[in-house]
This record gives structure tokens, sequence and C-alpha cells, in this order.
């Protein structure tokens, strides 16, 4: 089974194609633009001293990838032989993984709003999930991969050095407000310090595109042209419950006042191949996960 950029969905619209799997008695599913393709197993190297989900690194098209078992990352038991199993060969945070699954099903489209969050999970998931879909009376959760890659693989990739940090810069960051739309607490956490330590204190953060949305139109009916006065710029995620990234840009872009409002798509799915969907919607700037460094430049260019 391999995907196709034929299925891909206009940029904006807030809907999503996703890939549904099974591993051991629960659904899961993945964004379809994550996934490059998905294969039978292969045979694993083990790799001496590594996190206990990694099972090792498999030869895919001449390239070389840790492969993850989704079982063990979340604590779950696995249904099928090995032999039996799949791998979802899955690009995030400018890297390539293979992710083994139980049963892979299909890929549908849904709408971002049809997914719920997962406050309301009792299932011992609700810190690696990022939403709840219910569909045909069953309840298929959104993983977030890029959370359980963060959990297994080097973390000091998301911080940034000491670039620009003069007193003086950090004086002229501190006075602009900078919302930031994200569902991932972590990512939120690593946000706000890092962020912080480079002098952009002032942030307000929004679990997903809906809220965002909502708080920038009411500043625009309350203020109009003046609502430049409380925001400066706009940093979003794209996959979020309720609203992604692409739909909450080309709303935003899309109404007179608040067009001007700069937005940057924060994401691990900026990659060359899907560059273009950001562009289609007037996103001022694109930076992919964890590139947190690159992200403080992109804002220093815009605001300062």
């Amino acid at each position: 089974m391999t995907t196709s950029s034929g299925i891909l969905l206009e940029s904006g619209t807030n809907e999503l194609e996703i890939v549904t799997y099974h591993v051991g008695n629960n659904l899961f599913s993945i964004n379809v633009l994550k996934v490059k393709e998905i294969i039978n197993p292969l045979p694993v190297t083990p790799v001496p001293e590594s996190h206990s989900s990694v099972e090792g690194v498999v030869q895919v098209r001449g390239e070389i990838l840790p492969v993850i078992s989704l079982a063990t990352a979340l604590n779950l038991p696995t249904t099928h032989p090995l032999e039996e199993t799949k791998l979802i060969i899955s690009e995030l945070n400018k890297m390539k993984v293979a992710f083994r699954v139980d049963e892979v099903q299909r890929i549908q489209r849904i709408s971002w709003d049809q997914i719920g969050e997962p406050a309301s999970l009792s299932m011992g998931l609700e810190e690696t999930t990022t939403g709840v879909i219910k569909m045909d009376d069953k309840v298929i959760l959104l993983l977030d991969y890029e959370k359980i890659v963060y959990d297994i693989t080097d973390k000091t990739s998301f911080h940034v050095s000491e670039i620009g940090t003069s007193e003086g810069m950090k004086t002229e960051r501190g006075e602009k407000t900078i919302y930031v739309a994200e569902d991932s607490a972590v990512l939120r956490q690593l946000l706000g310090e890092i962020l912080g330590d480079a002098g952009y204190g002032r942030i307000q953060f929004f679990h997903n595109g809906q809220e965002a949305l909502e708080h920038v139109l009411h500043l625009a009916e309350e203020h109009g042209e003046g609502m430049y006065r409380f925001v400066d710029l706009l940093i979003t995620d794209l996959e979020m419950p309720k609203m992604d990234g692409y739909h909450l840009t080309k709303t935003l872009k899309d109404n007179p006042t608040t067009s001007k409002l700069p937005v940057v798509i924060f994401s691990s799915l900026i990659t060359a191949d899907l560059r273009h969907k950001g562009e289609s919607v007037g996103m001022d700037a694109q930076v992919s996960k964890p590139e947190i460094q690159q992200l403080v430049k992109v804002l220093d260019s815009l605001l300062l």
C-alpha cells in the first residue's frame, strides 16, 4: 500500500486524509501527509543501547530508518505475529521513521472539526494523543507522533544557541506580542521556554486553530485596525483538532482587517513536497520543526 499525491486536498478546506490502523485492539490514525508508504515487514538490525521502543533499523530504498514499535511506545499488547505486521514509513521533524503497527485498514477523508480534544480519554493514552475521532460507532485516536519521536530521540535538537541575544535585541523582542496555536503540550512548553530565553516573552498560547481564530476575529471586531496594538504575529501548527493551520491562515488572510497579521507556520509537515500548500493560503513564512533557531530568525525578520 502506498500513498499518492492524487488524494491530497486543496489547502484551507479544513479537511484531511487519514490512514487508520490497529495496534492491539485499539484503532489509531495518521495524517496521510506524513505517510510516505506502507510496506510489509523487513529484517531489522538491532541497535545496541537504543530506546526500548526502537527495535533497530531497516534499509528502505537505500535509506537506513529506525523502526519504532508503537505497541511498546504506547504500552499496548500486539495481536499479530511479526511477519503479519506492517511498517508505516513516515516523515516528520525532517526525519524518516518506520512505525510498526499490527494491521492497516484504509484511507478516509474527514474534517478537522470532527476531531475532538483527548481530555476525556481514560485509556492511559492522553499524553500521546492529540485528537479523538468518533466515526461509525468507533473511537479512532490521532497520535502525537512528534512527541513519540521526541521522547525516543535526542531532545537537544529543539534547543537554540545564543544568537542575537544582546540586551538591546531582547528588549526589542520583548515589545512584541505573539500568538501561538499549538495543540502539543510539549511544544507549547518548549516554545515558551526557548522563545522566552531569546527575549520573546509576550506569548499567548491557544490549543487549536479555532481558539486562535476566534480570539483574533474578536480583536478585529472590537478594535478594527487597532487590533495590531494587541498582537504582532501568529505562529501556527498545521495538525490541530477543530481547525488546522492551513484553514486558520486562509481565513485570516481572506479577511481585510486581519490580512496584515503575519502568520508563520511551524510544523513537522514543512517539506519540499508540501511547501506549496502553505504558500497557497498566503502564509508569510514556513519553518519546519524542530528548527526553533530558524524560527527566531524568521520572527526577527518579520517583526524587528
